[in-house]
């Protein structure tokens, strides 16, 4: 596969160096220039596969040279080690041999080590860096910002790896405390993953890397890439679970319409849903579910993009008021905002709309919502209540609920117990550096530290 920036098409990479190089030289990001299609007979042998040999046919056509199919066979069956579960809010997990009159799904993208979406994105792109630079003997610095689940994912993906240091930025007061223990506690104190505790919000933590990357000397020094979503290697993985799930569940329901809400941020979840949707994954629609920092909302329903400052909200993690990847979002429907609004529909909700939401599905079904997940859920019903005719539901499920136990404990009442991964964190002692968020800040850290 051959990407090119979105700024200028002409300026051109194969994927593993887009990868290594983050951005492109111009500053846009990379775009893939075409996406495979399927024939009706691929498609179901693709849905019959397992999530992780679906995951590596479908990366065979986004990589390069430097990955056999063995290679990425390898590769997805080792990143993608736990379950991918469809549940109704009762519990039950759909089964394509098994289908009920069930239409409301959250699909579960939390068991994975960090307990979040982002680690389907972060294990792939790891270990095919990893890959790479085994061959070229190269090392890297991975900075990246994060408004909570994205550190800890990339921290966890490459921890002890060699070759590579890690410097992860998040908001001071921005996280939630234990997403804050989880960045805060990975390895030991000499392991290759830090953590930076910005004096800010999270837009000025994605600032700051664009600003790094955005300086050719500094960038050339420490060799610095990012795990942001700004990097393609963390958008193109995110595909491969709305292809595999979107067949899972039109071979269960195949009379009806098949939806996703997804609870949106930077949009890079939204933008994988999308990459999917043009290969061929039988998807009608995406809704895009916003809290206060809802500029992508705004432009669904007004045609102008507007981004603005972040502010605070219960749903942290989507506290960004400057979406890195609405640009690819319309690069991928050449900027016609007519296709755009045929794919996508959006809402916001306020923090007390989330968590009454939150107390009712919890008082009527027992099923435990995080504040994203809720909002992409409260998205969907607003949806479907003008849509009279049935049709599958599927509300991505983002993060488990205990890594916002303070707050979903507060508001339901009830203790969240914490899995193993989170409860072995709690108990660790944190270590972080405190930064004003400034280039100078960010350059004197990285020449002291990595």
């Amino acid at each position: 596969m051959i990407y090119h920036s979105h700024k200028n098409p002409s300026v051109e990479a194969n994927f593993g160096d887009a990868l290594l190089a983050s951005l492109a030289p111009d500053g846009g990001l990379w775009m893939p220039n075409t996406l495979p299609h399927f024939t009706p007979a691929e498609t179901a042998e693709l849905g019959a596969m397992s999530f992780a040999d679906c995951a590596a046919k479908l990366a065979t056509h986004f990589t390069d040279d430097r990955f056999s199919a063995s290679d990425l066979t390898g590769l997805c069956r080792d990143a993608y080690d736990y379950p991918l579960p469809m549940r109704t809010l009762s519990g039950d997990v759909l089964d394509p041999a098994l289908a009920t009159d069930d239409e409301d799904f959250v699909l579960e993208l939390f068991h994975g080590p960090t307990l979040a979406f982002k680690d389907f994105a972060a294990r792939f792109m790891g270990r095919a860096a990893s890959h790479l630079m085994g061959e070229t003997k190269q090392k890297r610095t991975i900075l990246v910002a994060t408004s909570g689940d994205t550190g800890g994912a990339i921290g966890d993906a490459f921890l002890d790896q060699k070759g590579i240091k890690v410097v992860i930025l998040f908001p001071k007061g921005g996280v939630s405390k234990v997403q804050e223990q989880q960045l805060t506690t990975m390895g030991t104190a000499h392991s290759n993953v830090k953590a930076i505790c910005v004096d800010g919000t999270f837009d000025d933590c994605q600032h700051l890397v664009k600003q790094a990357f955005g300086n050719k000397g500094l960038t050339k020094k420490h060799n610095l890439m990012s795990a942001n979503s700004i990097n393609v290697g963390r958008v193109i993985p995110q595909s491969f679970y709305y292809f595999w799930t979107s067949l899972q569940a039109k071979a269960a329901y195949p009379g009806r319409p098949l939806v996703y809400s997804i609870p949106s941020g930077n949009l890079g979840n939204l933008t994988g849903g999308l990459i999917a949707k043009k290969m061929g994954a039988p998807i009608d629609r995406f809704i895009v579910g916003n809290n206060a920092n809802d500029p992508f909302v705004e432009y669904l329903g007004t045609g102008v993009y507007t981004p603005r400052p972040s502010v605070p909200t219960l749903s942290n993690a989507m506290d960004i008021g400057r979406p890195n990847n609405f640009p690819r979002v319309a690069a991928l429907y050449d900027d016609d905002f007519s296709m755009i609004r045929d794919v996508c529909w959006g809402a916001s909700f306020t923090d007390d709309e989330t968590e009454r939401h939150i107390r009712r599905i919890h008082n009527e079904t027992g099923y435990v919502m995080c504040p994203h997940t809720a909002v992409g859920h409260l998205a969907m019903e607003k949806f479907a209540a003008d849509i009279p005719e049935p049709f599958t539901r599927i509300t991505v499920g983002t993060a488990h609920p205990a890594k916002f136990a303070g707050s979903v404990e507060r508001i339901l009442h009830t203790e969240i117990p914490l899995p193993a991964p989170l409860a072995i964190a709690m108990k660790k002692t944190k270590r972080m550096h405190v930064m004003v968020p400034t280039l100078d800040s960010l350059s004197d850290y990285l020449a002291t530290h990595t």
